[in-house]
């Protein structure tokens, strides 16, 4: 005799036990992407150089390790993984890199250029492009930016007040976090990428509890970016915050800007934080021809010098890695012979200067005119494409534009080089999600 056999219909899951369910697929999802953000924490070897010169470091492993975990879950979906317009958009770049590496005089010398430039802008980028799935997953990668950048701060701020950090002015008080005197720029760069996402984060339509949260992250971070003593980060945060404010609102950003005003004389003015070195950080940034550092003359001299090697080879440029065996023959005797580094835990040394710290620059010089369209060309793209997408959530637009803002800024006074290099890569993926996916209105 059978015996029927019945089947308890299914429980639905408990709300919580859902929630628990979703928090768990989705940083599993965006643990490729948050590893590449904490690993930087791990030292590296490869120092600071500018370009695309230095050694990979930990993270530099966990992109590609993105890079190729994004590929198999594409190759499993089946599915076209960009779209036509951010196809192009990210790949454009490529035209540029391969062209100037095909017509370098020294081919092989230019293949880990290649790599490095397509690791920044493009491989990276599209696959966090593809990893950020919504708002919630754009949101988790930019307060991981932040959380990031309060533990660089906060190991910052620890250096000047104890006398550890890099030197400056004799003094062992430059506040650099975990990347050492041979990285200056670094803490700087996270610092600053934390300040812009919380500012965009207070100034839009979030909870207000979030928008408190971000209003007091702004504040700690401030400081430790005053403490980075790095003109151009200073520059590009006082700009992009700026505009930020002004997409904002008027009103807003009239409020904003008095109480961000006010904070910086009860911090640098009223409790003395650095008062007297950040009064002459800034002033140096008037002085170009009236009594110039040495830092300053390096700089012009370098930009002089890559000026000259574009106008040698105007199409293509020298080509990939190029500028450090161009940089003597094209430079005057007012450039030095290195920039002094040490503290924070290194002994004094001389760095060589083998980029023009100016992005632009350096890449007109080494892949000429064609690379520079191509490339500031991507960048460009993805700005307007931020702007055009306000309407659809006022946290993402404000994060994603500043962030793309800043970096461009920055490239004014610095280019990649450095461990820090690997995250510049992140801030470009998630400005392309913003740019180029599909996104609905919030």
């Amino acid at each position: 005799m059978a015996t029927a056999v019945t089947t308890a219909p299914a429980v639905p899951a408990a709300p919580e036990t859902a929630g628990v369910r979703d928090g768990l697929r989705r940083a599993g999802a965006l643990a490729p992407v948050l590893a590449v953000i904490a690993l930087l924490l791990v030292p590296g070897g490869g120092g600071a150089q500018g370009g695309t010169g230095g050694t990979g470091t930990v993270a530099d492993a966990a992109s590609g390790l993105l890079v190729v975990v994004c590929l198999v879950r594409v190759l499993r979906g089946g599915a076209r993984p960009l779209t036509r317009a951010a196809a192009v958009v990210l790949g454009l770049p490529v035209l540029g890199i391969c062209l100037a590496a095909i017509t370098s005089n020294d081919p092989a010398a230019s293949l880990p250029g290649v790599a490095r430039y397509l690791q920044v802008f493009v491989l990276v980028p599209a696959a966090v492009l593809l990893t950020v799935r919504d708002r919630r997953d754009f949101a988790v990668i930019a307060w991981g930016l932040v959380a990031f950048a309060l533990l660089q701060g906060a190991v910052g701020v620890v250096q000047y007040l104890t006398g550890t950090g890099a030197s400056y002015q004799g003094e062992d008080v430059r506040a650099v976090g975990t990347f050492g005197a041979t990285d200056v720029m670094g803490m700087a760069t996270v610092v600053a990428y934390g300040l812009v996402v919380v500012t965009g984060i207070a100034l839009g339509s979030g909870p207000g509890r979030v928008r408190t949260v971000a209003a007091v992250c702004a504040a700690l971070l401030f400081i430790p970016l005053v403490l980075s003593f790095s003109r151009g980060a200073w520059i590009a945060t006082v700009l992009t915050c700026a505009i930020q404010l002004l997409l904002a609102g008027v009103r807003r950003a009239v409020r904003v800007a008095l109480a961000a005003a006010a904070l910086g004389v009860v911090l640098v003015g009223g409790l003395g934080i650095g008062s007297e070195m950040v009064g002459e950080r800034v002033a140096s940034i008037t002085r170009v021809t009236a009594a110039p550092d040495q830092s300053v003359t390096d700089r012009y001299t370098m930009w002089a010098a890559a000026g000259r090697m574009w106008r040698a080879e105007p199409v293509t440029g020298v080509g990939l890695k190029g500028f450090p065996r161009y940089r003597d023959s094209n430079a005057s005797l007012a450039l030095s012979s290195g920039s002094d580094t040490a503290g924070a835990g290194a002994a004094f040394a001389r760095q060589p200067l083998l980029s023009p710290h100016n992005m632009y620059l350096l890449v007109l010089s080494e892949q000429g005119l064609v690379g520079l369209l191509a490339l500031a060309g991507s960048w460009v793209a993805l700005l307007v494409g931020a702007l055009r997408r306000r309407r659809l959530g006022a946290d993402c637009a404000l994060v994603a534009t500043g962030l793309l803002v800043w970096q461009l800024v920055d490239f004014f006074y610095a280019d990649i080089g450095g461990p820090s290099t690997v995250l510049m890569s992140v801030v470009f993926g998630l400005a392309a999600w913003w740019s180029l996916a599909e996104v609905r209105r919030a």
